[in-house]
């Protein structure tokens, strides 16, 4: 298992430390593990002077799976677009071809009560949102900025799918609802929006090819709303990249904490980049008060996905329910009934006994 390290900005080392601990266990056990670290982000700014140099696309271009921690950080607010951490993790994305996330929102039952919503909504909660990653309005031409005719000063961005992008992240939707209760909603804004329009077209016809499965279509709005008001009418979600990065976030507080949620980001042959879907928090970085286990559970995936190795991911699963049923909580996910906060290193220092 050749794997990249990437701890990134803020928060990113503190919890991505957490995930290498278990590694490091798993290579005492004689798991054949080969790590190397490099920089992302603003932390590559730092030493190379860009957020994806080409040292760090080397190494991820070499690795069979990539960690991630998380980029960004308001000292770099003031760069120039083109050199901003958050465009070393879309260049990365782009250059890699990770073209699905996959964000699992599962509420374990022990948080029930940490979740904004009533514990009887999302009790059993356990969705899969299937993002699009390297298409949308976020990587659409032409963009930027100019003066309009009328002398106005005004921001440009496209939103742009080609059919081939949309065909192949729902056969990753459907192919993933065949292997869980052979449901998928498909989210658009096909009112208003011509590529939404086509991405509904496209994603009927491959439906077709999967009749064992169930697809509904919704959009985007009233997708947002019924994950709050029924979030376990879902099982599957396939989604553009924009839409994907809002529903998944809202999904997040359903699980109890953006803490909690793990990703992800696959090529067409399982090559993968897994990080938790929360940014550096900047604030607390270098507190002991982040939650790895969102780093951890995305470990989890790497093991499923990009090694085929289900047994490690079960044990780094069934660890992280263990050191909940135990009580054991970061400040993210307190309750009244476990008010008491432990640090990030001591999470650690549980979950790495537990699994």
């Amino acid at each position: 298992m050749n794997i990249l390290i990437l701890p990134g900005d803020g928060i990113g080392p503190e919890i991505v430390g957490q995930a290498v601990r278990i590694l490091e266990k798993f290579q005492r056990e004689g798991v054949p593990i080969r790590m190397e670290s490099g920089v992302l982000g603003g932390a590559a700014y730092d030493q190379y002077g860009h957020p994806f140099p080409e040292r760090t696309q080397q190494q991820a271009r070499a690795a069979q799976a990539i960690l991630l921690g998380c980029v960004g950080g308001p000292k770099y607010d003031t760069l120039p677009r083109a050199l901003r951490p958050e465009q070393g993790l879309l260049a990365i994305r782009r250059d890699l071809g990770l073209f699905a996330n996959l964000r699992p929102a599962l509420l374990y039952p022990e948080l029930a009560s940490a979740s904004s919503l009533k514990p009887e909504v999302v009790a059993g909660l356990d969705l899969m949102i299937i993002r699009e990653l390297t298409g949308d309005i976020y990587f659409g031409q032409p963009r930027g900025r100019r003066v309009n005719a009328a002398g106005e000063e005004e921001g440009f961005d496209t939103m742009h799918y080609a059919v081939s992008e949309i065909e192949r992240i729902a056969r990753v939707g459907f192919e993933t609802a065949r292997k869980r209760s052979r449901r998928l909603t498909s989210v658009d804004k096909a009112n208003v929006l011509d590529t939404s329009i086509l991405w509904r077209e496209v994603v009927t016809r491959v439906g077709r090819d999967y009749p064992d499965v169930e697809l509904t279509h919704m959009y985007v709005d009233n997708a947002a709303m019924q994950l709050v008001r029924a979030p376990k009418q879902f099982d599957v979600i396939v989604t553009g990249n924009i839409f994907g990065d809002i529903l998944s976030d809202e999904a997040s507080m359903l699980a109890g904490s953006i803490g909690m949620l793990p990703s992800a980001s696959l090529d067409a042959n399982q090559k993968g980049m897994y990080e938790p879907i929360h940014g550096s928090a900047p604030d607390i970085a270098g507190q002991d008060r982040a939650n790895p286990i969102a780093t951890v559970l995305s470990l989890a995936m790497m093991m499923r996905y990009s090694f085929g190795r289900a047994d490690l991911a079960e044990r780094i699963e069934r660890g992280v329910r263990q050191v909940l049923a135990q009580g054991l909580r970061t400040a993210d996910i307190t309750d009244p009934l476990h008010p008491n906060a432990i640090g990030t290193r001591a999470m650690g220092d549980a979950l790495v006994d537990a699994i």
